[in-house]
C-alpha cells in the first residue's frame, strides 16, 4: 500500500511539472545546475531541490522507509519544488553562466526589457536581444567608421545616415538572433548557455518567430529604402550572409570569420550610402579589418561554450585553436591592424586617425594577453569589452576629420 500512495504521489507531482511552461521547467533546471530535467525531471529537481532527500527518493523500495516517512519526504520535496518554481517565476530566466546570449539578465529585478514591457512583448525582445546591446554595437561600429571615413575635411559624419545605420543595426541584429535561434533551436536546448533562449525554451513558437522575423525585416527594409539605389544592392546582398551564417557552424570550423563577413558589412555600406559608390581601396581593407576584429572578439566569446560544443558537435574556432588561440588571436590582431593601416592612408588619415588605432589595438592586446579562456565571465567581460573598441577608433575618425 504505501508503495503505491508514493507511485501516485510520484505521477501527481510529473503531472504538476509537465503542466509548467516550458520556460519556467527550464528556468527552474538553470537554477538548480540540473543536466537530466528531461530524463528525470521530478526526481532530479527534488534532489536540488531538498539535499536531504536519497537521489532514488521515487525508486527505492518502500522497505527501507516507513509510509510516513514518505509522505514526509515527499511533502517535504514538493513544498521546495514549489518554492523554486515561485522564485524562478519573479526572476529573469538567465543560463547556468549567466552570459550575454542567454534570453534574460541576471540584473537585480530582471533587465529593463522585462521591467518595462508588456509581458507577452517581452520574450521577443528577447530573441532580437533588446537586453543585449552589444551585439548591435558591434553590428553598427563598423558603418559609422565609414560613414566617417567618407566625411569631407573639416566635417561631421552624415548625422541621418548615423541615425539610420544605428537603428538598422538593431534591427538587422534582432533579425539575425531570430534566424540563428530558428536554426539553432534544438542545439540550444542542449547548451547551458542558451537553453533559456526563448525557442529553445518554447516561449515563442517558430511560426510566430518567422512572423516577428518578417516584421523586422520589413522595418530594416523601410531604412534601407532610404538609401541610394548602389547600397540597396550591397543590402540585398548581404542577406546571403544573414541567412547562412548559422549553418557554417555545422560545417566548418570557422564559422567565426562567417559571422564576421556579415558583422562587418556595413564598412562597404556605410561609404557608398554617405559618397554615393564604394571607395574599394578604402572599404575593403576596413573590412578586411573587421573581419579580423571579430576573429578574435568571437573566438574569446566561443570559449564559454566549448565543452557544450564538444558533446553537442558543433564547431568553432575555439574548439579548432584550443589552447593556441592566444597565437592565433594575436595574428589576427596584427592583420586588423594592417588593414586600418591600409584603410587610412587610402583615405588620406592623419595623426589623430593612428593615434586611435594604437590606441585600440593597445587595448585588443590587453584583452588577448590577459583573458581566462577557461572562465566564462571573464571571457564574456573581454568580449563586451569591444564596444570600447569600436569607439575609440570611431572618435579618432571623426576627430581626423574634422582636423583634415
Amino acid at each position: 500500500m504505501p508503495s503505491v500512495l508514493l507511485h501516485q504521489q510520484k505521477q501527481d507531482s510529473e503531472k504538476q511539472l509537465q503542466q509548467l511552461w516550458p520556460q519556467q521547467a527550464l528556468r527552474l533546471q538553470q537554477a538548480c545546475g540540473l543536466q537530466q530535467l528531461r530524463s528525470r525531471p521530478l526526481q532530479c529537481l527534488l534532489l536540488q531541490a531538498n539535499q536531504h532527500i536519497p537521489t532514488c527518493a521515487f525508486s527505492r523500495s518502500s522497505s527501507s522507509r516507513s509510509p510516513a516517512a514518505s509522505s514526509a519526504g515527499s511533502a517535504a520535496s514538493l513544498s521546495a519544488f514549489s518554492t523554486l518554481f515561485t522564485s524562478s517565476s519573479s526572476s529573469s530566466s538567465s543560463s547556468s553562466k549567466g552570459m550575454y546570449t542567454s534570453s534574460s539578465s541576471s540584473t537585480p529585478g530582471g533587465s529593463w526589457v522585462e521591467r518595462t514591457l508588456p509581458a507577452p512583448l517581452v520574450p521577443y525582445a528577447q530573441l532580437m536581444r533588446l537586453d543585449k546591446p552589444i551585439g548591435s554595437w558591434l553590428l553598427a561600429w563598423p558603418g559609422l567608421w565609414s560613414i566617417a571615413l567618407a566625411a569631407g575635411p573639416g566635417q561631421l559624419p552624415d548625422l541621418w545616415l548615423t541615425a539610420l545605420f544605428g537603428v538598422g543595426a538593431v534591427l538587422m541584429r534582432g533579425a539575425g538572433c531570430t534566424i540563428n535561434d530558428l536554426w539553432d533551436r534544438d542545439i540550444d536546448k542542449q547548451v547551458a548557455r542558451t537553453r533559456s533562449r526563448p525557442l529553445a525554451a518554447g516561449a515563442v513558437t517558430p511560426t510566430a518567430a518567422l512572423v516577428f522575423l518578417a516584421a523586422q525585416l520589413s522595418l530594416s527594409l523601410s531604412i534601407l529604402l532610404q538609401l541610394n539605389t548602389y547600397t540597396q544592392v550591397l543590402g540585398v546582398a548581404s542577406l546571403l550572409l544573414v541567412g547562412t551564417y548559422p549553418l557554417m557552424k555545422r560545417i566548418t570550423w570557422w564559422p567565426q570569420a562567417f559571422l564576421g563577413l556579415a558583422m562587418n558589412y556595413g564598412a562597404l555600406m556605410g561609404y557608398s550610402a554617405a559618397a554615393g559608390a564604394c571607395d574599394w581601396g578604402i572599404v575593403l581593407p576596413l573590412y578586411a579589418a573587421g573581419v579580423n576584429w571579430t576573429l578574435v572578439y568571437d573566438t574569446m566569446y566561443a570559449h564559454q561554450d566549448k565543452a557544450d560544443d564538444k558533446l553537442v558537435g558543433v564547431k568553432s574556432t575555439a574548439l579548432l585553436f584550443g589552447d593556441d588561440t592566444k597565437k592565433w588571436a594575436a595574428g589576427f590582431g596584427a592583420l586588423q591592424v594592417l588593414g586600418l593601416g591600409f584603410a587610412g592612408a587610402a583615405a588620406g588619415c592623419g595623426v589623430p586617425y593612428y593615434a586611435a588605432v594604437a590606441a585600440a589595438s593597445a587595448h585588443q592586446a590587453w584583452q588577448v594577453g590577459s583573458v581566462d579562456l577557461d572562465n566564462g565571465p571573464d571571457c564574456m567581460a573581454k568580449f563586451v569589452s569591444n564596444k570600447w573598441y569600436g569607439a575609440v577608433l570611431y572618435a579618432g575618425i571623426v576627430a581626423d576629420r574634422l582636423l583634415a
